[in-house]
């Protein structure tokens, strides 16, 4: 029974983090403005839109912000730690689950801009990213993270080190969530 429980587990927390993930990637695309047009931003409206544009119907945007996509992902979050916790036999605090989940979905965010930092350094040390359809992405990511840190970090020679001391901030903040001890 115990290995059906560990599976169950697994499958919920798989399949719920890829498309929460997917879903915090295309709000964060959008936010920073970045092509749509290309290639991967294309997957992701084809594997976010099924979902995401009826409830655009009924939760309006307000301002630049995806206020649909922010439900939809806090939703899916919601429900992913109600049913592992259901999986482990627990019960389940509903304010607690809701402070949890908006959390993990910060702690989400800040693993993603870590992980587009770390793969934009390993394209630029490969070299000829030009053109590259992800290389494009990331740069629309993380540059509206990286402008404010070079005004006080500036380019030094041919090293930048803005994206060392954005993921240091990014790991500080992941620190403070931690301390939430949730």
């Amino acid at each position: 029974m115990e290995a059906l429980q560990n599976i169950g587990i697994l499958l919920v927390e798989v399949l719920f983090s890829f498309y929460i993930g997917a879903i915090l990637i295309r709000f964060l695309l959008a936010l920073s403005r970045a092509n749509f047009y290309n290639p991967l931003s294309q997957s992701l409206v084809k594997i976010t839109n099924p979902v995401l544009v009826p409830l655009r119907r009924m939760i309006p945007a307000i301002g630049k912000l995806d206020t649909a996509s922010i439900v939809l992902a806090l939703s899916l979050k919601i429900i992913q730690t109600l049913l592992l916790v259901a999986l482990q036999g627990s019960e389940a605090n509903l304010p607690v689950v809701f402070v949890y989940a908006i959390i993990d979905l910060l702690r989400t965010v800040i693993y993603i801009y870590i992980a587009a930092l770390i793969i934009q350094a390993v394209l630029s040390w490969v070299g000829n990213s030009q053109g590259n359809p992800l290389a494009d992405l990331l740069h629309s990511l993380t540059e509206p993270l990286l402008r404010p840190v070079r005004q006080f970090v500036p380019v030094v020679g041919m090293m930048d080190f803005a994206p060392m001391v954005a993921m240091l901030l990014l790991y500080i903040v992941l620190i403070v969530l931690q301390s939430f001890g949730l």
